[in-house]
């Protein structure tokens, strides 16, 4: 298999992504490690005077599907690059891939703005409690039956690795669809098209003229 520019460009989109849906599903899970395997997001925090005590927890599931979400783009791309090393694609294979890369590029932006939005709540809430001036503080308070020591970080880190793997997402999808153009079939001529006179003049030698 030849390696274009393109397909090399390619590659690099999907490893790119690959890495980001593990790092995002990674810190997410470690967050949620540090409090018992509740889920963060959207929680709501109160202060007791020595300590900062989790009044409400979402449900897990929410953060289940944001997991699910990017370690299942995580393994398509990997998948994918694994393909990609030992075949040409088809036309109609890029095709379904193109289409499957919109329906996966709406789930990922759903699942950044669940971490985003989950994180304004929960940070809204600790910085409501008066005791600290910014939620990345709360890794260093005393927490109410938990220790955590870096839930902040590790959210902000699947954050930021979701919406950089949207962004690379959208790439990715620019690139198929250019890909897809290039590699659009050329259409037959027709008797009705002026260029098919052209054609068969050019080889019959012309029609001959009446006197």
């Amino acid at each position: 298999m030849a390696v274009s520019v393109p397909w090399l460009l390619g590659l690099a989109l999907h490893g790119a992504v690959f890495l980001c849906g593990i790092v995002c599903a990674s810190a997410l899970t470690v967050a949620q490690g540090e409090f018992g395997g509740q889920c963060l997001l959207y929680g709501a925090v109160s202060w007791n005077g020595t300590a900062l005590v989790p009044r409400s927890f979402s449900r897990v599931s929410l953060c289940y599907f944001v997991s699910a979400v990017s370690v299942v783009v995580a393994l398509c791309c990997f998948a994918v690059l694994l393909y990609s090393c030992c075949a040409d694609e088809s036309r109609a294979c890029r095709t379904f891939t193109l289409v499957m890369a919109a329906v996966i590029l709406l789930f990922l932006l759903v699942s950044a703005c669940i971490l985003r939005a989950g994180m304004d709540v929960l940070c809204a809430s600790i910085v409501h409690t008066k005791q600290l001036a910014s939620c990345q503080e709360a890794e260093h308070k005393p927490w109410v039956s938990y220790s955590p020591s870096r839930f902040y970080s590790n959210l902000y880190s699947a954050q930021a690795s979701a919406w950089v793997n949207v962004f690379l997402w959208c790439l990715l999808t620019a690139w198929l669809v250019i890909q897809q153009r290039r590699e659009a079939p050329i259409p037959l001529l027709r008797r009705q098209d002026p260029e098919w006179s052209a054609e068969t003049e050019a080889i019959l030698g012309g029609h001959p003229r009446r006197s």
